[in-house]
Protein backbone atom coordinates (compact mmCIF):
# COMPACT_ATOMS: atom_id res chain seq x y z
CA UNK A 1 0.00 0.00 0.00
CA UNK A 2 1.34 3.45 -0.94
CA UNK A 3 1.94 6.16 1.62
CA UNK A 4 -0.91 8.28 0.23
CA UNK A 5 -3.38 5.41 0.32
CA UNK A 6 -2.32 4.57 3.86
CA UNK A 7 -2.79 8.21 4.88
CA UNK A 8 -6.22 8.39 3.26
CA UNK A 9 -7.26 5.20 4.99
CA UNK A 10 -6.04 6.43 8.36
CA UNK A 11 -7.76 9.80 8.02
CA UNK A 12 -10.96 8.12 6.91
CA UNK A 13 -10.99 5.88 9.95
CA UNK A 14 -10.20 8.81 12.25
CA UNK A 15 -13.06 10.84 10.76
CA UNK A 16 -15.43 7.94 11.20
CA UNK A 17 -14.41 7.46 14.83
CA UNK A 18 -14.73 11.19 15.52
CA UNK A 19 -18.25 11.20 14.02
CA UNK A 20 -19.31 8.29 16.20
CA UNK A 21 -17.88 10.02 19.28
CA UNK A 22 -19.81 13.19 18.43
CA UNK A 23 -23.08 11.28 18.08
CA UNK A 24 -22.56 9.37 21.34
CA UNK A 25 -21.73 12.53 23.28
CA UNK A 26 -24.69 14.30 21.70
CA UNK A 27 -27.00 11.63 23.07
CA UNK A 28 -25.42 11.97 26.51
CA UNK A 29 -25.72 15.77 26.50
CA UNK A 30 -29.38 15.53 25.50
CA UNK A 31 -29.94 13.18 28.42
CA UNK A 32 -28.25 15.49 30.93
CA UNK A 33 -29.54 18.65 29.27
CA UNK A 34 -30.88 21.77 30.97
CA UNK A 35 -34.58 21.79 31.90
CA UNK A 36 -36.96 23.05 29.26
CA UNK A 37 -36.38 26.78 28.72
CA UNK A 38 -38.80 29.51 29.65
CA UNK A 39 -41.38 30.06 26.93
CA UNK A 40 -41.01 33.32 25.03
CA UNK A 41 -43.76 32.80 22.47
CA UNK A 42 -45.68 35.90 23.50
CA UNK A 43 -42.58 38.01 23.14
CA UNK A 44 -41.98 36.76 19.61
CA UNK A 45 -45.34 38.26 18.67
CA UNK A 46 -44.81 41.59 20.44
CA UNK A 47 -41.09 42.34 20.06
CA UNK A 48 -41.58 45.52 18.06
CA UNK A 49 -44.21 46.78 20.48
CA UNK A 50 -41.97 46.05 23.47
CA UNK A 51 -39.08 47.88 21.81
CA UNK A 52 -41.20 50.93 21.05
CA UNK A 53 -42.62 51.07 24.57
CA UNK A 54 -39.14 50.78 26.06
CA UNK A 55 -37.77 53.41 23.68
CA UNK A 56 -40.37 55.92 24.81
CA UNK A 57 -39.13 55.63 28.40
CA UNK A 58 -35.96 57.51 27.40
CA UNK A 59 -33.61 55.25 29.38
CA UNK A 60 -29.80 55.17 29.41
CA UNK A 61 -27.40 52.28 29.86
CA UNK A 62 -23.73 51.43 30.21
CA UNK A 63 -21.74 48.49 28.90
CA UNK A 64 -18.79 47.27 30.90
CA UNK A 65 -16.13 45.88 28.53
CA UNK A 66 -17.54 46.58 25.07
CA UNK A 67 -14.09 45.68 23.73
CA UNK A 68 -14.74 41.98 24.37
CA UNK A 69 -16.61 39.65 22.04
CA UNK A 70 -19.91 39.61 23.92
CA UNK A 71 -19.75 43.31 24.76
CA UNK A 72 -19.10 44.24 21.14
CA UNK A 73 -21.99 42.11 19.87
CA UNK A 74 -24.20 43.53 22.61
CA UNK A 75 -23.35 47.07 21.53
CA UNK A 76 -24.17 46.27 17.91
CA UNK A 77 -27.56 44.86 18.83
CA UNK A 78 -28.39 47.81 21.09
CA UNK A 79 -27.53 50.27 18.34
CA UNK A 80 -29.51 48.27 15.81
CA UNK A 81 -32.65 48.29 17.94
CA UNK A 82 -32.16 51.86 19.19
CA UNK A 83 -33.98 51.31 22.49
CA UNK A 84 -31.77 53.56 24.65
CA UNK A 85 -31.45 57.33 24.39
CA UNK A 86 -27.86 57.16 25.65
CA UNK A 87 -25.24 54.40 25.69
CA UNK A 88 -22.02 54.74 27.69
CA UNK A 89 -19.05 52.43 27.25
CA UNK A 90 -16.93 51.93 30.36
CA UNK A 91 -13.52 50.34 29.90
CA UNK A 92 -9.78 50.59 30.31
CA UNK A 93 -9.26 52.19 26.90
CA UNK A 94 -11.15 54.24 24.34
CA UNK A 95 -12.44 52.27 21.37
CA UNK A 96 -12.24 53.42 17.77
CA UNK A 97 -15.25 53.08 15.47
CA UNK A 98 -15.52 54.10 11.83
CA UNK A 99 -19.27 53.65 11.32
CA UNK A 100 -21.43 56.72 11.96
CA UNK A 101 -23.80 54.56 14.00
CA UNK A 102 -21.25 54.76 16.83
CA UNK A 103 -20.71 58.53 16.77
CA UNK A 104 -23.14 59.36 19.60
CA UNK A 105 -21.67 56.89 22.07
CA UNK A 106 -20.18 58.18 25.32
CA UNK A 107 -16.90 56.56 26.33
CA UNK A 108 -15.49 56.69 29.85
CA UNK A 109 -11.96 55.36 30.35
CA UNK A 110 -11.36 54.08 33.89
CA UNK A 111 -8.62 52.52 35.95
CA UNK A 112 -10.15 49.35 37.38
CA UNK A 113 -7.60 49.36 40.18
CA UNK A 114 -9.02 52.71 41.34
CA UNK A 115 -12.69 52.43 40.46
CA UNK A 116 -13.74 54.51 43.46
CA UNK A 117 -12.19 57.48 41.71
CA UNK A 118 -14.50 56.97 38.74
CA UNK A 119 -17.84 56.75 40.53
CA UNK A 120 -19.23 59.48 38.25
CA UNK A 121 -18.94 57.13 35.26
CA UNK A 122 -21.49 54.82 36.89
CA UNK A 123 -24.01 57.51 37.80
CA UNK A 124 -27.24 58.27 36.00
CA UNK A 125 -27.75 54.97 34.19
CA UNK A 126 -30.98 52.98 34.26
CA UNK A 127 -29.50 49.70 32.99
CA UNK A 128 -26.05 48.21 33.34
CA UNK A 129 -24.55 45.38 31.26
CA UNK A 130 -21.43 43.62 32.54
CA UNK A 131 -19.44 41.55 30.06
CA UNK A 132 -16.14 41.88 31.92
CA UNK A 133 -14.00 38.80 32.39
CA UNK A 134 -10.67 37.09 31.80
CA UNK A 135 -9.14 33.64 32.32
CA UNK A 136 -6.74 32.11 34.79
CA UNK A 137 -4.47 31.15 31.89
CA UNK A 138 -4.23 34.76 30.73
CA UNK A 139 -4.17 36.66 34.03
CA UNK A 140 -3.06 34.06 36.58
CA UNK A 141 -5.10 33.05 39.61
CA UNK A 142 -4.91 36.40 41.41
CA UNK A 143 -5.53 38.35 38.23
CA UNK A 144 -8.55 36.24 37.34
CA UNK A 145 -10.11 36.75 40.77
CA UNK A 146 -9.36 40.46 40.66
CA UNK A 147 -11.06 40.92 37.28
CA UNK A 148 -13.98 38.48 37.45
CA UNK A 149 -14.80 39.14 41.08
CA UNK A 150 -13.35 42.38 42.43
CA UNK A 151 -13.78 44.57 39.34
CA UNK A 152 -17.22 43.19 38.56
CA UNK A 153 -18.51 43.54 42.12
CA UNK A 154 -17.12 47.06 42.59
CA UNK A 155 -18.68 48.13 39.29
CA UNK A 156 -22.04 46.77 40.41
CA UNK A 157 -21.74 48.57 43.74
CA UNK A 158 -20.97 51.88 42.03
CA UNK A 159 -23.81 51.38 39.56
CA UNK A 160 -26.29 50.66 42.36
CA UNK A 161 -25.11 53.73 44.28
CA UNK A 162 -25.43 55.76 41.09
CA UNK A 163 -29.10 54.95 40.64
CA UNK A 164 -28.95 51.98 38.27
CA UNK A 165 -32.05 49.79 38.67
CA UNK A 166 -31.28 46.93 36.26
CA UNK A 167 -28.02 44.96 36.17
CA UNK A 168 -27.35 42.26 33.56
CA UNK A 169 -24.37 39.99 34.23
CA UNK A 170 -22.72 37.62 31.79
CA UNK A 171 -21.66 34.67 33.95
CA UNK A 172 -21.01 31.02 33.05
CA UNK A 173 -22.80 27.70 32.87
CA UNK A 174 -22.20 25.80 36.10
CA UNK A 175 -21.47 28.89 38.22
CA UNK A 176 -21.69 27.88 41.89
CA UNK A 177 -20.26 29.67 44.90
CA UNK A 178 -19.70 26.27 46.55
CA UNK A 179 -17.93 24.71 43.59
CA UNK A 180 -14.53 23.05 43.97
CA UNK A 181 -13.46 24.60 40.67
CA UNK A 182 -12.04 28.11 41.01
CA UNK A 183 -13.60 29.49 37.82
CA UNK A 184 -17.12 28.34 38.67
CA UNK A 185 -16.73 29.27 42.34
CA UNK A 186 -15.68 32.85 41.57
CA UNK A 187 -18.52 33.23 39.08
CA UNK A 188 -21.01 31.92 41.63
CA UNK A 189 -19.66 34.13 44.41
CA UNK A 190 -19.95 37.33 42.42
CA UNK A 191 -23.47 36.39 41.34
CA UNK A 192 -24.53 36.00 44.99
CA UNK A 193 -22.81 39.18 46.15
CA UNK A 194 -24.36 41.30 43.40
CA UNK A 195 -27.78 39.84 44.18
CA UNK A 196 -27.30 40.99 47.79
CA UNK A 197 -26.92 44.59 46.57
CA UNK A 198 -30.67 44.68 45.95
CA UNK A 199 -31.08 45.86 42.36
CA UNK A 200 -34.70 46.24 41.30
CA UNK A 201 -33.83 43.68 38.67
CA UNK A 202 -30.79 41.42 38.39
CA UNK A 203 -30.43 39.12 35.37
CA UNK A 204 -27.75 36.43 35.30
CA UNK A 205 -26.80 34.80 31.99
CA UNK A 206 -25.03 31.43 32.14
CA UNK A 207 -23.99 30.51 28.61
CA UNK A 208 -22.03 27.38 27.79
CA UNK A 209 -19.00 27.41 25.49
CA UNK A 210 -19.17 30.61 23.43
CA UNK A 211 -18.92 29.88 19.72
CA UNK A 212 -16.80 32.77 18.44
CA UNK A 213 -13.41 33.28 16.83
CA UNK A 214 -11.47 35.22 19.46
CA UNK A 215 -8.87 37.75 18.41
CA UNK A 216 -6.51 36.47 21.07
CA UNK A 217 -5.11 32.95 21.13
CA UNK A 218 -6.57 30.53 23.66
CA UNK A 219 -5.73 27.01 22.36
CA UNK A 220 -7.92 25.14 24.84
CA UNK A 221 -10.94 27.33 24.13
CA UNK A 222 -10.30 27.09 20.39
CA UNK A 223 -10.37 23.30 20.58
CA UNK A 224 -13.52 23.37 22.71
CA UNK A 225 -15.28 25.72 20.28
CA UNK A 226 -14.40 23.53 17.32
CA UNK A 227 -15.64 20.46 19.16
CA UNK A 228 -18.92 21.99 20.32
CA UNK A 229 -19.42 23.67 16.97
CA UNK A 230 -19.33 20.24 15.35
CA UNK A 231 -21.55 18.88 18.10
CA UNK A 232 -24.15 21.60 17.65
CA UNK A 233 -24.43 20.63 13.99
CA UNK A 234 -25.56 17.17 15.13
CA UNK A 235 -27.92 18.22 17.91
CA UNK A 236 -29.05 21.14 20.01
CA UNK A 237 -26.81 21.14 23.07
CA UNK A 238 -26.88 22.97 26.36
CA UNK A 239 -23.08 23.07 26.32
CA UNK A 240 -22.47 25.73 23.65
CA UNK A 241 -24.03 28.79 22.05
CA UNK A 242 -23.15 31.36 19.35
CA UNK A 243 -22.05 34.62 20.93
CA UNK A 244 -24.46 36.64 18.77
CA UNK A 245 -27.35 34.73 20.36
CA UNK A 246 -26.14 35.64 23.86
CA UNK A 247 -26.02 39.34 22.99
CA UNK A 248 -29.47 39.31 21.40
CA UNK A 249 -30.91 37.50 24.40
CA UNK A 250 -29.49 40.08 26.82
CA UNK A 251 -31.09 42.93 24.89
CA UNK A 252 -34.42 41.17 24.42
CA UNK A 253 -34.59 40.21 28.07
CA UNK A 254 -34.14 43.86 29.03
CA UNK A 255 -37.53 44.57 27.47
CA UNK A 256 -39.34 42.07 29.68
CA UNK A 257 -40.72 42.48 33.19
CA UNK A 258 -40.14 39.25 35.14
CA UNK A 259 -42.02 38.49 38.34
CA UNK A 260 -38.84 37.91 40.36
CA UNK A 261 -36.15 40.50 41.04
CA UNK A 262 -33.37 37.99 40.32
CA UNK A 263 -33.50 35.65 37.35
CA UNK A 264 -31.04 33.08 36.06
CA UNK A 265 -31.03 32.27 32.37
CA UNK A 266 -29.31 28.98 31.62
CA UNK A 267 -27.91 28.17 28.19
CA UNK A 268 -31.23 26.91 26.78
CA UNK A 269 -33.09 29.96 28.06
CA UNK A 270 -30.53 32.21 26.39
CA UNK A 271 -30.77 30.26 23.13
CA UNK A 272 -34.56 30.36 23.13
CA UNK A 273 -34.73 34.10 23.76
CA UNK A 274 -31.84 34.93 21.43
CA UNK A 275 -33.26 33.01 18.49
CA UNK A 276 -36.62 34.74 18.81
CA UNK A 277 -34.83 38.08 18.82
CA UNK A 278 -33.06 37.12 15.61
CA UNK A 279 -36.26 36.54 13.68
Amino acid sequence: MSVMKLLDSTLGKATGIFTVVIVVIAVLFNYFDDPDPVKYTSMAEDTKTLEENFRQQNKSCFILCASGETGHMLLQDLLGRNIFSKITLIGRRKLTFEDKAYENLVQDVVDFEKLEDYAASFQGHDVGYCCLGTTKAKAGTEGFIRVDHDYVLKSAELAKAGGCSQFHLESSRGADKNSNFLYLKVKGQVEAEIEALGFDRFAIYRPGVLLVDRQESRPAEWLARKFFGALSAVCSTAMSIPIQVVAKAMVSNTLLQPEQKTEILENKDIASLGKIAGK
